[in-house]
């Protein structure tokens, strides 16, 4: 949120966001980010006014633009998602494979809960979905609220500025071409004056080698997929080794954020911390040991200055700007296929490039992907079809049948285990039956 909202307080044109509502259960947890703006907002004499509470119904009415990011479980629940399929030998993130799945069956019926009210309570409203998993939650919630829902994710716009940075264009500039599902996509052209400039980068090796990507997934499997994949496929290309670095790592990342967040929280407790200060390097922390695992197995070394500064919050802006001011733009965003992508019918959430206006955002039309690459869209959206099946119906067997159909899943009686456990430790999941 303060990312968020240091972007308002950088827009001083008409028809800027004047007020925001914070809302959370936790009564100590708003105070404490409330704190975080009211520093941020020091020397901002127009800054747009916060208010805060608990009531979440009291929040929407009369909103705008809700933004929903939420974590159903905390960070504790993310660690459990994370140990449970970690001993099981399947991978535990939180929005790939085994541990995604476990955070989308007990995300959804909350998320369907605020998309419901949000109908209600702010039927013209625009909700912005920053909760992962991203491109399942948005689904969830368009089927109360239609295209009045967008999934943004910073991975998209971050993997096009790298590739722009290394070609020597500016991203502004820069036509990506980016196709796929949230955290499983891949960049087949970036078009600077109408020229495609990604075979030059895939022609040179020392180029290639040079970013994050390159030293993620190395020189010749990029050069051999032809095109750029998101780092989150990192998961999917190497997963034998992902696996095995995190169960071998010290702690997993949810044990990390779960204990750097009650070390945040503990010090906002102290009435003159500088709240900013003590924030900030709280996210400077998080943001530098990002998939630190996974950079450790490719020896990636560490991460390039440029991709600590966060991106959420730019794209979240670009969004409101352009709906709310009619400042045409085109961004990578969830939403609704259309008629997209052919292999997927038209309410698949799939993250594509959008031209935004007033009137929403419009996904523009793509090139079809490779087969390896449909193949794994299509049996990625299959299972996230399942999740919102269980999400709506209960069932423990769809359930089961949602993990065992995952790529990442390798036995139906691991799926049978992983759903034993997931129920065992997460209260939010007791709707399975």
């Amino acid at each position: 949120m303060p990312l968020v909202y240091g972007a308002l307080l950088a827009d001083h044109a008409e028809g800027r966001v004047t007020h925001v509502v914070l809302h959370d259960l936790d009564p100590a947890r708003l105070s404490a980010v409330t704190r975080v703006l009211a520093e941020q907002a020091a020397d901002v004499p127009d800054a747009p006014e916060v208010t805060a509470t608990t009531d979440l119904d009291e929040a929407l009415r009369g909103a705008d633009f809700v933004f929903s990011a939420i974590r159903v479980g905390g960070l504790e629940g993310r660690a459990n998602d994370e140990r449970v399929a970690l001993a099981e030998g399947v991978l535990g993130q939180e929005t790939v494979g085994a541990g995604g799945i476990a955070y989308g069956l007990r995300t959804v019926p909350v998320a369907v809960d605020i998309a419901r009210r949000v109908a209600r309570l702010a039927p013209d409203a625009w909700v912005i979905n920053f909760t992962n998993p991203a491109g399942l939650v948005t689904e969830a919630m368009s089927r109360h609220l239609g295209d009045r829902v967008i999934g943004i994710c910073d991975s998209p716009v971050g993997l096009g500025r790298r590739i722009a940075r290394v070609l020597g264009a500016n991203p502004k500039e820069a036509w990506i071409d980016y196709v796929g599902l949230n955290h499983l996509g891949w960049v087949r052209g970036l078009r600077v004056a109408g020229r495609d400039e990604l075979p030059r980068l895939l022609a040179d090796p020392d180029l290639l080698g040079s970013f994050e990507e390159g030293k993620l997934f190395g020189v010749d499997w990029l050069r051999s997929l032809g095109a750029i994949p998101n780092e989150y496929l990192h998961y999917y290309y190497f997963n034998r080794e992902a696996v095995r670095a995190y169960q071998q790592a010290e702690k997993t990342r949810g044990a990390f954020l779960h204990e750097q967040q009650a070390r945040f929280y503990a010090e906002m407790r102290n009435p003159d911390a500088p709240a900013w200060k003590v924030w900030d390097d709280t996210r400077a922390e998080r943001e530098a040991t990002y998939m630190a695992e996974n950079r450790e197995t490719a020896g990636a070394g560490e991460r390039d200055e440029d991709d600590l500064s966060g991106g959420y919050e730019k794209v979240a802006l670009a969004l409101m700007r352009a709906i709310a001011r009619d400042e045409r733009t085109t961004l990578i965003l969830n939403v609704r296929n259309q008629r997209t992508l052919s292999v997927l019918d038209t309410d698949a959430v799939i993250e594509v490039p959008c031209l935004v206006d007033a009137n929403g955002a419009h996904p523009v039309t793509v090139d079809p992907l490779p087969d390896h690459a449909t193949g794994l869209v299509c049996a990625v959206k299959a299972v996230e079809r399942e999740v919102l099946a269980a999400a709506d119906s209960g069932s423990r067997t769809t359930a089961v049948k949602a993990f065992a159909l995952h790529p990442l899943v390798d036995s139906v009686n691991v799926a049978r285990r992983l759903v034993d456990g997931y129920t065992a430790v997460h209260p939010g999941l007791g709707y399975l039956k």
